[in-house]
């Protein structure tokens, strides 16, 4: 089989072009050549990857580039920016997958098109879609626009939804979370008892791989998570574990940090160390049989262990 994957030097991209080149031909469609990847994976460089041209006898396209969560936006209209990379560019290299008769077309969409958060019951894939930020409302136009694009065609049509992807690598929240947490200052979640979805990097890899090619992942839609939701006390317990430390806490009542977030324009960082966000994986279980590789806590104990030995 013959794989080409979009975003291949990003951060989930460079795990899973690597992983999957020990199984498929792979190649990485990239701007420029860098040297990010192993010699034996083919890189195919475009200024413009979204209208690069691409080889024939593809068997999978993975598409994972795409326009991310911006922490300083600096447009005055975010969400056209997203529209152009996520939507725009999206379809432009789908319909080229078409043209070459790919046979499928994986895509790499967010847990935020179902939401920010949950209040009674976990998302799954039949919820009515509620994404509250611009880059998860180019998601779900992406998302729909595929589904007209490839209906009716032979090429295979699969959308996966991660909650927050990690790893002691991670980039964003997840990094400034790591360095806090590798401090020893005392963090207020004494009465934290939320519960939120998160995908460690391995069990997310290990999950495109298993859809590309498992005969039932064919035109569906997956939420994907490890197999366990913890509270933010309970993630901050594991990854000082891993550390080789003791963690520390304070209580503040959770009204004061939400009124005290609201006030200095932090409430979604209030939304994602507080709120509940709960992701069902039944689907993928029961359709593709896939359970997660890792366990939340061992996932967990691993992205401490490995931040600390990469600050040495």
């Amino acid at each position: 089989m013959r794989v080409l994957i979009t975003g291949a030097t990003g951060f989930v991209g460079t795990d899973l072009t690597e992983r999957v080149s020990r199984v498929y031909d792979t190649i990485a469609l990239v701007r420029t050549q860098n040297n990010v990847l192993s010699e034996n994976i083919q890189q195919l460089v475009a200024a413009n990857i979204f209208a690069a041209d691409l080889p024939d006898n593809l068997d999978a396209i993975i598409h994972l580039a795409g326009r991310a969560h911006i922490l300083n936006e600096q447009t005055t209209d975010p969400l056209s920016e997203f529209r152009k990379v996520n939507v725009d560019g999206t379809l432009q290299l789908a319909r080229q997958a078409l043209d070459k008769k790919v046979k499928r077309f994986i895509f790499m969409s967010s847990i935020g098109v179902n939401g920010s958060v949950t209040l009674h019951q976990s998302f799954t894939e039949d919820a009515i879609p509620q994404p509250h930020a611009d880059y998860a409302v180019s998601k779900l136009e992406a998302e729909q626009e595929l589904k007209k694009l490839f209906a009716g065609s032979d090429t295979e049509l699969v959308i996966i939804r991660p909650p927050l992807v990690y790893a002691a690598h991670a980039p964003g929240n997840f990094a400034r979370l790591l360095k806090l947490v590798a401090s020893n200052l005392p963090l207020p979640f004494a009465g934290t008892n939320n519960k939120r979805s998160f995908v460690a990097l391995e069990n997310l890899v290990d999950f495109i791989q298993t859809c590309i090619e498992h005969p039932n992942a064919a035109n569906q839609t997956f939420l994907v998570a490890d197999q366990t939701p913890i509270s933010t006390r309970e993630l901050v317990q594991y990854l000082k574990q891993g550390m080789g430390k003791k963690a520390h806490f304070i209580y503040i009542p959770q009204l004061l940090m939400k009124l005290g977030a609201a006030c200095i324009g932090k409430s979604k960082l209030y939304e994602q160390l507080f709120e509940s966000l709960e992701v069902d994986t039944t689907k993928a279980q029961k359709l593709l049989g896939w359970i997660a590789p890792l366990s939340t806590q061992q996932a967990m104990l691993q992205a401490g262990q490995n931040y600390l030995k990469m600050k040495e």
